[in-house]
């Protein structure tokens, strides 16, 4: 099976998936504790307001009647109006999406970073002072809430040492946000060349960042040390040993290649922890993330928020798989054959 009718499978199979998670979180949305027509009509509304906002709003109908409309919103890409915003769901998505990604994107890259390096100089130096570095970050990673060290570094970097700005969004009140292109501040500000813009946005991610990078440097670390020792233990790796090539060829070129498929696998599982992770630490620093938008959304029982971000978040994660799957056949082609 070559590469493009692989993945035309993979999103095939994704479609029984998003209508499952599409009816699931219809019928719980209308189970969560509220009424969003009382919220929308107002403390001061009376019991004939509140009925002629919850007619407007649909929510009068039988729940059959109202999952009909809300398919038929969905063929057209209509998400819904907030009733917490005022504005068009998709729209708050858009806007919000961009803040989500850059924060998982930075993290997941001083993740990838940290993480790798650590797992293969343990696996090269087992029982020493590495390794056992090594253990001890993982121990912590796994140990530790992500809200948990998000207040801690606030707290060290930002309270007692001075040396973080204010954990209170994007970019600091002093700044104007760049030109929008990608929605990515740290790209947005180098495209335009502002390039104090572009310091002010990244020592703004630094801290929650990090704090999602430490939730998930564990197991990436973990995966990426076990695959290692066995890759190392194998038979091919001692032939190549004996043949002569340089240590660098077969760590690099035969062991870490041959240990990547795992460390692939737990790189995307982490990558969907992260996309759930982000809402705390959106929270914690005040991130105008759609996390955050979720949240919000939950304590007022805004249907149309709540349904619109967990569609998002379902269709992003099928999008990870997909490039996973996809990640797979590049590093091992016999993967693909064999699909």
């Amino acid at each position: 099976m070559n590469r493009f009718a692989m993945i035309g499978q993979r999103m095939t199979q994704a479609i029984p998936s998003i209508i499952g998670i599409i009816i699931v979180t219809f019928l719980l949305t209308r189970a969560l504790p509220g009424d969003p027509a009382v919220y929308f009509a107002g403390p001061a509304a009376d019991e004939q307001s509140i009925a002629e906002v919850r007619a407007a709003l649909g929510l009068d109908k039988s729940l059959p009647e109202q999952f009909w409309l809300y398919l038929g919103d969905l063929v057209r890409g209509d998400l819904g109006v907030s009733i917490s915003t005022g504005r068009p769901v998709i729209e708050e998505l858009a806007t919000r999406l961009p803040a989500s990604l850059e924060l998982t994107l930075v993290a997941l890259i001083f993740a990838i970073g940290t993480a790798l390096p650590l797992g293969i100089l343990a696996a090269t130096r087992p029982n020493t002072w590495i390794d056992h570095l090594c253990r001890v970050v993982v121990t912590a990673g796994v140990s530790l809430p992500v809200f948990f060290t998000g207040l801690f570094f606030v707290y060290i970097f930002y309270y007692i040492a001075d040396l973080a700005p204010s954990p209170l969004g994007r970019i600091d009140i002093y700044f104007i946000a760049p030109d929008h292109v990608t929605g990515f501040f740290l790209i947005d500000s180098l495209i335009a060349g502002d390039f104090e813009t572009f310091r002010a946005a990244f020592a703004q991610i630094i801290l929650p960042a990090v704090s999602m990078g430490v939730f998930v440097l564990a197991p990436l670390a973990r995966m990426t040390r076990a695959s290692m020792l066995q890759a190392l233990g194998s038979d091919y790796i001692r032939t190549a040993q004996a043949s002569g090539l340089s240590r660098s060829k077969v760590l690099f070129a035969y062991a870490f290649r041959n240990a990547l498929l795992p460390i692939l696998t737990t790189l995307g599982m982490v990558f969907s922890f992260m996309l759930g992770a982000n809402v705390l630490v959106e929270k914690v620093f005040a991130w105008p993330g759609i996390g955050s938008y979720a949240v919000n959304a939950l304590i007022v029982s805004d249907f149309a928020a709540v349904q619109g971000f967990v569609l998002s978040m379902a269709i992003l994660f099928v999008v990870i798989n997909l490039a996973i799957d996809v990640l797979y056949t590049i590093v091992d082609p016999r993967i693909g054959m064999e699909g």
